[in-house]
């Protein structure tokens, strides 16, 4: 084994995942793509198992040319001549016999079927043989286990400036080591924190990009860095440079690349190069629509993709979403441009990428309160951004109605500003009256959401007066519910009670119980600002089991939402405590929409007497609010503001600085579990820090104390998810982390230590 020359930084979850795996397979192929670190984190883990192996050997194939001296180059790397009578594979095989090795096979993409055929042979006849391998793709043999080694840990949005937040990522981490090396003083500070925080990011993390980065500290400053990988066009120049006497193919990104690149077929080439248009990522829908044509047909373009995933040109995004999403990383999306601008294919991929996202939007152009709606755009974003600025001699109809998606998902994501300055230049286009009352709407529901009463009322006004004019039910009840916000936002309740009345006659008439659901909802919320709480709550007894049934979480979650509110102003705590909660379950715990029932729940302990719980809640919530840089609407805003000034005034100093500064540890899954601890009928979910004492390398997360303390009960992950409002597959995936870090193995054993921890633990 060579010595490592530089330091190995972070890993340490994927070093104790492949023991894990190690113990249980006899070939372990760590898979991911050119420059992710493979070879360093296998050559680490190796070392680490010097001493259980009688022998330990590394062979390097990334020279290698000719599968037919494979086995040759693994026995002269072993020492190994041949014998009298002995030749080829039985060479190795006698060599190694029935001796504890462990054999790693490096960079084995390049000669995937020999090696194959190399490994089952001495796996077979070499009872206590292991072998690990290295590969942009799997050597698909029986009784393979796969390892995908991801990109390096990268810091988290709101990490801001804070150094020690930025150097819990290993991108960063080894950012700074590296750099350090080549500039030594270097070091990370608040003033220049966030710039390699967004080089890291930018590089998504990928290890060999990192480094390579990092090596012109000294030359240039992070932000020179930082504007060199804005230029796409000079990207791959700045990460060249790499060391002298590595690998050839690591000797830039652009080679890295180039090496998986020349192992494709002229098909996968094809689909590789078209893949780098959508910048924002894809489905196979999207790849599908964007790719076929000039010699690939549809159905081949799926194959293709599970292809390039496997050779680890694209990548899988996390979660179970449906459908599932890929992505090309920056950097290899950078090459595969360069490949399409030289194929002379970038203009009609744009065109059919073009041609597709109008396809999507069209689809859903019959919704009524599309503003308001959960839509397959939603996730196209940064596509929707970048196809059209880029297509040449499209469609004007299709660039203003994906100019307006554009702006409804900037609109959603509480992006108001980018939202305003795509509606102000539609506002301005003669063509965009073909899309009737709709841009006037939208862009008033924007201007309510950036605080401006006046000009949102005005838009309302116009919108409306639009859709008299064009007689279109839908559009017309679009409009009045666009007016209604901004009268909310003006404080003209009595006004906006009187447009959603219109507003609900109309969308009756259309024949869509989900609608209707939805416009009572918004109606029963100005009742509610009106002081008609009592009929608000006969409204949403009628709309709420509709829009659980029929409705996306989103606004189920503001439903439940409202009908909090109003039992919260009909002083029936318990049932508003009940409502809250339920919302906490189904919305993502670092979204905005987990802020609204966390406030909900500060009032309720705020009227429940419970002041410092209430102080606690609320300040966690406006440091969460700071960070996402999200407000609430005015007159939810006062209500919280006042429950928190009251319960400033009610509590003793010491109380008080309690509340504060427990509230700065609240985040996420942690503000999530304390929301939901006390409350009638609330089970009570302990947080980590309520577990006792224990080795720090341990600490689960808040989510995954709340499925271990199911588990314990002995519910199924089914149960779990129906309990905690996830998904069967996010509850195992959790409960898969929970075994890594503890170290156990069966749902028996997680359960038996819940219930000594929780024997040990002081309940608060």
């Amino acid at each position: 084994m060579p010595p490592a020359l530089d330091s190995f930084v972070g890993r340490r979850q994927e070093l104790s995942r492949l023991r894990a795996l190690l113990r249980s397979t006899r070939l372990l192929t760590l898979t991911g793509a050119g420059g992710v670190g493979k070879t360093r984190l296998v050559l680490e883990f190796a070392t680490g198992l010097s001493s259980r192996y009688a022998r330990l050997d590394l062979v390097e194939l990334d020279s290698l040319r000719d599968g037919a001296t494979v086995t040759q180059s693994v026995a002269a790397a072993l020492g190994v001549g041949e014998g009298t009578g002995c030749t080829g594979v039985d060479v190795l095989v006698r060599a190694i016999g029935d001796a504890s090795r462990l054999l790693l096979l490096d960079n084995c993409e390049h000669l995937a079927e020999p090696c194959a055929r190399l490994v089952v042979t001495l796996l077979g006849r070499c009872p206590r043989l292991r072998i690990l391998a290295t590969s942009r793709e799997p050597l698909r043999v029986p009784g393979e286990t796969v390892f995908r080694v991801g990109e390096l840990s990268l810091p988290s949005a709101d990490s801001g400036d804070d150094v020690t937040a930025l150097l819990q990522a290993d991108a960063v981490r080894l950012f700074v080591e590296r750099a350090a090396h080549r500039s030594p003083g270097f070091a990370l500070d608040p003033s220049n924190g966030r710039l390699v925080a967004e080089i890291c990011r930018r590089l998504d993390g990928l290890a060999l990009a990192v480094e390579l980065a990092a090596g012109y500290i000294g030359t240039l400053t992070p932000g020179d860095i930082l504007a060199g990988l804005d230029d796409q066009s000079s990207q791959l120049d700045l990460l060249a440079g790499g060391s002298r006497t590595g690998p050839r193919r690591h000797s830039g990104l652009a080679t890295a690349v180039d090496w998986s690149h020349r192992l494709l077929d002229p098909a996968e080439q094809a689909v590789f190069r078209r893949l780098a248009v959508l910048v924002g990522g894809f489905d196979p829908a999207a790849a599908r629509s964007v790719c076929a044509g000039a010699g690939i047909g549809p159905r081949e373009v799926f194959p293709l993709l599970c292809a390039l995933e496997a050779k680890s040109l694209i990548v899988r995004l996390p979660g179970d979403a449906t459908p599932t999403r890929f992505r090309q990383l920056g950097v290899i999306r950078a090459y595969a441009m360069e490949r399409l601008r030289a194929s002379g294919e970038l203009g009609p991929t744009l065109r059919s990428a073009l041609t597709w996202l109008h396809e999507v939007a069209e689809r859903d152009c019959g919704d009524v309160f599309a503003d308001q709606a959960s839509s397959p755009l939603t996730a196209e974003r940064d596509n929707l951004a970048s196809v059209p600025a880029h297509a040449t001699g499209q469609d004007e109809a299709a660039r203003i109605r994906l100019t307006l998606e554009l702006a409804r998902v900037h609109y959603q994501q509480e992006q108001p500003s980018a939202a305003s300055a795509l509606l102000a230049e539609l506002l301005r286009e003669p063509s965009g009256r073909a899309l009737g009352g709709e841009v006037a709407a939208l862009a008033a529901r924007v201007a309510a959401q950036q605080a401006d009463p006046h000009r949102a009322l005005s838009l309302g006004e116009r919108a409306v007066n639009l859709e008299r004019r064009r007689h279109v039910p839908a559009g017309l009840a679009n409009a009045l519910d666009a007016r209604a916000a901004a009268r909310l936002c003006r404080g003209e309740f009595a006004e906006a009670v009187t447009d959603l009345r219109a507003c609900l006659d109309v969308v009756a008439s259309l024949g869509s119980p989900e609608d209707v659901a939805w416009c009572t909802q918004h109606l029963a919320w100005a009742l509610l600002q009106a002081g008609g709480e009592r009929e608000a709550d006969e409204l949403m007894s009628d709309c709420l089991p509709v829009l659980r049934e029929q409705a996306p979480w989103p606004r189920v979650a503001a439903a439940l939402h409202t009908a909090g509110a109003v039992r919260l102003a009909l002083g029936q705590l318990e049932s508003a405590e009940a409502l809250f909660g339920e919302v906490l379950r189904i919305a993502p715990g670092g979204s905005f929409h987990a802020l609204y029932p966390v406030e909900g729940l500060a009032l309720v302990a705020a009227e429940s007497g419970d002041m410092q719980r209430a102080l606690r809640l609320c300040e966690a919530s406006v440091q969460a609010r700071r960070r996402l840089d999200t407000e609430p609407e005015a007159p939810w805003r006062r209500r919280i503001e006042q429950a928190a000034a009251r319960a400033r005034t009610m509590l003793p100093t010491a109380a008080r600085e309690a509340a504060v500064v427990g509230a700065r540890g609240l985040r996420g899954d942690r503000l999530v579990a304390y929301a939901l601890r006390s409350g009638s009928g609330e089970r009570v979910l302990r947080g980590p820090d309520t577990m006792g004492a224990g080795d720090e390398r341990w600490r689960l997360t808040a989510r995954e104390f709340m499925v271990v303390e199911l588990v314990a009960e002995g519910l199924t992950n089914r149960q779990i998810a129906g309990e905690l409002g996830l998904s069967a597959h996010t509850v195992a995936t959790h409960l898969d982390r929970v075994r890594d870090k503890l170290g156990l193995r069966s749902r028996t054993q997680i359960a038996l230590w819940f219930d000594r921890r929780d024997s040990e633990a002081s309940v608060p």
